[in-house]
């Protein structure tokens, strides 16, 4: 009979680390919730995974139990996306960098509620946001105070 894969594969000689021993106390204690295992069996197991030295040990103390179903990894924040997209066209263009600096946070306060993916694009799109902002700002700045020393140039000719 074959070990499964995370308790080593078809390797059950494979030593096994305290990652493995934490892993199988997991399944054990599921069980133990679920009320598929006794208080006195749950003890003694955890007992033997504790001391066990090969996946082979760990995986034979939780082969009549299911192991336990991950959820989905959670997707990347559609808000980020938009974030980066807009603070990428902000470069060329930008009139986005105002809505990359807004969706950016945004994307930011639902991917720390949510847990799902993209703060790294919500961040790039909020930093390209910003420094295209103050880029602009200061052209714009640069440009008022060359036509105030134009016009002032000017009105002294005269």
């Amino acid at each position: 009979m074959s070990v499964p894969s995370a308790w080593g594969g078809n390797r059950p000689n494979v030593l096994a680390s305290d990652e493995a021993r934490e892993a199988t106390v997991e399944v054990l204690k599921g069980g133990f919730l679920d009320g598929r295992l006794t208080q006195e069996e749950y003890e003694h197991r955890i007992g033997i995974a504790y001391q066990a030295r090969t996946h082979g040990e760990l995986g034979a103390l939780t082969r009549d139990l299911p192991r336990p179903v991950l959820p989905p990894p959670p997707g990347t924040n559609g808000k980020a996306v938009a974030a980066l997209v807009c603070g990428a066209a902000g470069i060329f263009t930008g009139v986005t960098a105002v809505p990359a600096v807004v969706l950016g946070h945004m994307a930011r306060r639902e991917i720390r509620r949510t847990g799902e993916q993209g703060d790294a694009m919500a961040l790039t799109g909020l930093v390209l946001g910003y420094v295209i902002t103050v880029a602009m700002l200061v052209a714009l700045v640069g440009v008022v105070l060359l036509v105030v020393a134009v016009a002032q140039d000017a009105h002294g000719t005269f």
